[in-house]
């Protein structure tokens, strides 16, 4: 890779890398997604994708990613594992340091994603996919007519409570303050929601499990009571940190640390796009984030015109 100048690196393999990754390859872009885990993302973490279209009776994250992957390598995308150490993006061409040596661009499309933030408790990890999820959206139609619980007060965390009462026999909002965060619209059709009980000043102390999860342990913050709920299913909605810190010196970050760039997908600097979960933007799904990839890569593609010319 050392000598060989890409059209487009595409950093991140999730659905934005891969979209773009697909609509470069077949404009004819010499094209290089480089992701240090595997293909998907974020998204793998998902056990049943049921809001991506095309797919009527769900996918898995792994899946999805994989078929991503095999479909922008098809029309000639290249993906190597590596992990970007650094960039440098005030040159021409863009220079990009990975475990593997440097690769140069003439234009960068970031996909890197955002992550869940866990909560760190023991065995929160290992549970994944067997009751403890982060996104209601993707997850939330395997828990019909069962018992689950979010933990958050934001607003990430009521859209997933208010969403799941409609499909869920009983829902518990775990906070451990005692008033919501999130925005005042979502207060009052939540408090309506029968079937929504609010465990105030609360936080999951411990995760109950056999195979998968059985429940949770509540503990009171102020008077450190605790009790047990049985439970189908947890969603732990207490925000996402942007995988953005490779990139504080080189482009412009919001206050939560999201790459600036608007529906166009550009940010600061001339030639580098972010697309997906990395990006400022409204809604962060898988279907989003296929969509800008498509944008990037129709951009990138518009500047490499400009480049050769």
């Amino acid at each position: 890779m050392a000598n060989k100048i890409y059209d487009t690196v595409i950093i991140g393999g999730g659905p934005a890398g891969y979209t773009a990754a697909l609509y470069a390859a077949r404009a004819g872009l010499d094209t290089l997604v480089l992701e240090k885990l595997s293909a998907g993302g974020q998204m793998t973490e998902t056990q049943n994708i049921e809001n991506y279209p095309g797919f009527d009776e769900g996918v898995d994250g792994f899946t999805l990613g994989f078929k991503m992957q095999n479909g922008a390598e098809r029309f000639g995308a290249v993906s190597d594992m590596t992990e970007v150490l650094s960039v440098n993006f005030s040159e021409s061409p863009k220079r990009i340091t990975t475990d593997k040596g440097e690769v140069l661009a003439k234009t960068v499309i970031i996909a890197i994603g955002a992550q869940h933030k866990h909560l760190g408790i023991e065995k929160e990890e290992e549970l994944i996919g067997r009751g403890v999820g982060y996104c209601a959206a993707c997850d939330g139609m395997l828990y019909r007519g069962k018992t689950v619980a979010v933990v958050g007060g934001g607003n990430s965390a009521v859209q997933d409570a208010l969403l799941l009462s409609r499909i869920c026999q009983k829902v518990y909002l775990i906070h451990r303050r005692d008033t919501l965060r999130a925005t005042k619209v979502y207060h009052e059709p939540l408090m309506k929601a029968e079937n929504v009980e609010f465990l105030w000043d609360s936080k999951v102390a411990e995760l109950l499990f056999d195979k998968k999860l059985t429940g949770v342990r509540v503990e009171n913050v102020k008077n450190g009571e605790k009790k047990d709920l049985v439970l189908d299913g947890l969603f732990i909605s207490i925000g996402r940190s942007p995988v953005s810190s490779l990139f504080k010196d080189e482009l412009t970050l919001d206050e939560q640390g999201y790459i600036v760039a608007d529906e166009s997908t550009k940010t600061n600097i001339p030639g580098v796009f972010a697309a997906g979960d990395i990006r400022t933007k409204a809604l962060r799904q898988v279907v989003t984030a296929a969509a800008d990839g498509a944008v990037a890569a129709h951009f990138a593609e518009e500047f490499i015109t400009q480049y050769n010319s």
